[in-house]
């Protein structure tokens, strides 16, 4: 097949020039062997790998660590291009089976017209005949299938920029596809907002999980329609369900789809009760009496928690509190952005003066039964919370607390445990101080970091670029997680540099530097840790394929675009020096 691409009527150069010239020219058909050549070499080399992953290296020279890095890495590459391939090629199929079905009905009308159907049925049809086609080659459900449809339709037509970051690795393909999923509600034109807005954050995303990533979908969304929030709120609330899935060995799942407030105050419920139980010597774990706890309360077991009432901590602007129009987020702690609308109501019957009234009807309880307001100040430019310090060892609980509403779930790459532990991010017996700009939410798994990773170091300028933390993996992986902003930061405080041309490039125009390597990229100093989104394998390793391609690219004019943001002296933000309450 390549051999016969190769030898079309290209004119003499590159190979890999002439190859992807070959395939655009001939069509799908092409791509398709071209797809089939490579599908049968990977499936020899996973089936008879020879010495390939023998770390041995079968008697020969032995294999590092750093050569099946390369490897994982350029899978994961080609797993994403793959991905935003498929998403083409679907709505490809659908828009192909919507014209044959429109020719149909044209064909068939032809002596009468009056008998044609409506344009919007026949679409419909077609769309019906897409999804059972599309299920039938996948084996997936139709409504699965169905599903994979419309959310490859939504990245195509209305979120370029969330392909090019899928197809180029910069994104992972399941965020990539829970945005598609979240936008669903939203207008065209609203989609394309919220994918401009998060292809401006992916450098502060590097090493954010999938629930950290929801929640960043989330504020974009709200950001770009906030009139529309209390709408889909309220839609949402009469989706209201219970599930039971089946599961192995005779277990099962059980989930409520609940607002999430309730849900955050039963999370915390349940983790408190396993906390006091093991504090008493449960030797269960953590996980096992909450599920055993749940069980005994909803049935009315005698091991079942008593009534009582929680501190949840929720975070929540005066400007939503009052005007929600305004668009900002509140956050429920220990789960993340909500819509403020969907807090409102509670928090307004919650701090009325008719509920203060009635301390003297609720007794010594009365004081507690109020809320308690405290004013939490944001960063001016990134929107994060800011600053609290101690001289102790141990995070105090009003700093250990500052650092959980701050990180909301563990600072762990990837990580989307709960926060168990306040970790120092300089271990303290390096001479790490005590304090916000030096402690991160963790799991204790990843608390556990000096035995994992080669570094674990503040990273960036603490008055500009925030609470930013680089990891660095044993060979050489980086990433680097950012704390979740109270609002979004202000995008004239980021601007697009391109290295090479003036005017901004489209995805289809970009250049494929992020994914073939540094060599002709700006300088190492001046690249930051979450700007190169492969960094986990040397020149070395490249593959020769995307070299070509970036070379062909790079001559034919493309750039490399990146995020810079300004750069201000190092130090500590005074407590009240350009921050906005939040």
């Amino acid at each position: 097949m390549t051999e016969t691409l190769q030898g079309d009527d290209a004119e003499a150069g590159d190979p890999t020039r002439q190859l992807l010239d070959a395939v655009r020219g001939r069509g799908p058909l092409a791509l398709a062997e071209l797809l089939g050549d490579q599908a049968f070499l990977l499936i020899e080399l996973a089936t008879q790998p020879g010495i390939l992953f023998d770390a041995a290296g079968g008697g020969e020279e032995a294999h590092t660590p750093e050569h099946y890095s390369a490897v994982v890495g350029r899978l994961h590459e080609q797993q994403a291009a793959l991905e935003a391939l498929e998403a083409r090629a679907v709505v490809g199929l659908a828009d192909a089976i919507r014209l044959k079905a429109r020719a149909d009905a044209m064909a068939n009308a032809a002596q009468e017209p009056e008998a044609a159907p409506a344009p919007k049925a026949t679409d419909e049809r077609a769309e019906r005949t897409a999804t059972r086609e599309l299920s039938m080659i996948t084996g997936a459900s139709p409504a699965r299938a169905g599903r994979t449809l419309g959310r490859s339709r939504r990245l195509v037509e209305s979120m370029p920029e969330m392909l090019h970051a899928l197809a180029t690795g910069q994104a992972a393909p399941e965020k990539v596809r829970s945005a598609a999923v979240s936008v669903a509600p939203l207008s065209p034109a609203q989609r394309k907002e919220v994918d401009r807005g998060l292809a401006r954050r992916l450098p502060s995303l590097d090493g954010a999980g999938v629930k950290r990533w929801k929640r960043e979908v989330t504020a974009q969304i709200e950001a770009s329609d906030p009139t529309g929030a209390a709408r889909r709120h309220q839609h949402a609330r009469t989706k209201r369900h219970v599930t039971v899935r089946p599961g192995e060995h005779g277990m099962a799942t059980v989930s409520a789809h609940i607002p999430a407030l309730d849900a955050a105050k039963i999370r915390k419920r349940l983790s408190l009760e396993s906390e006091r139980l093991r504090a008493h010597g449960d030797r269960r774990g953590h996980q096992a009496i909450q599920a055993d706890t749940f069980m005994d309360t909803l049935l009315g077991r005698e091991d079942g928690m008593d009534p009582t009432r929680l501190d949840i901590g929720v975070i929540i602007t005066d400007r939503a509190l009052f005007s929600p129009s305004r668009g900002d987020l509140a956050r429920i702690e220990g789960y993340g952005p909500v819509p403020s609308e969907s807090l409102r109501e509670e928090l307004r019957s919650t701090l009325s003066r008719r509920k203060q009234q009635m301390d003297s009807a609720l007794g010594q309880d009365g004081p507690a039964a109020r809320a308690d307001l405290r004013r939490l100040y944001t960063h001016p430019t990134t929107g994060e919370l800011v600053a609290m310090d101690s001289v102790g060892r141990a995070f105090p609980p009003a700093l250990a607390r500052f650092i959980l509403w701050r990180d909301v779930t563990c600072r762990g790459p990837f990580c989307d445990a709960p926060i168990r532990q306040t970790d120092h991010i300089r271990p303290y017996a390096a001479g790490g101080p005590t304090c916000s700009d030096n402690g991160e939410g963790t799991c204790a798994f990843c608390n556990d970091k000096e035995n994992q990773v080669r570094s674990v170091e503040r990273s960036g300028d603490t008055a500009d670029s925030g609470h930013r933390v680089t990891w660095t993996s044993s060979t050489g992986v980086t990433r680097t997680t950012t704390a979740e902003p109270l609002s979004l930061p202000d995008q004239a405080d980021e601007r697009v540099a391109d290295d090479h041309a003036q005017s901004p490039q489209s995805p289809e125009s970009r250049g494929l530097e992020n994914t073939a390597g540094a060599e002709h990229s700006a300088p190492a100093d001046d690249v930051g840790p979450a700007e190169d989104a492969h960094r986990f394998d040397p020149p070395e390793h490249r593959i020769s394929l995307a070299r070509r391609l970036r070379n062909a690219r790079r001559h034919s004019g493309s750039v490399r675009r990146r995020i810079v943001r300004r750069s201000s002296g190092r130090g500590e933000i005074a407590p009240d020096a350009g921050r906005e309450p939040g």
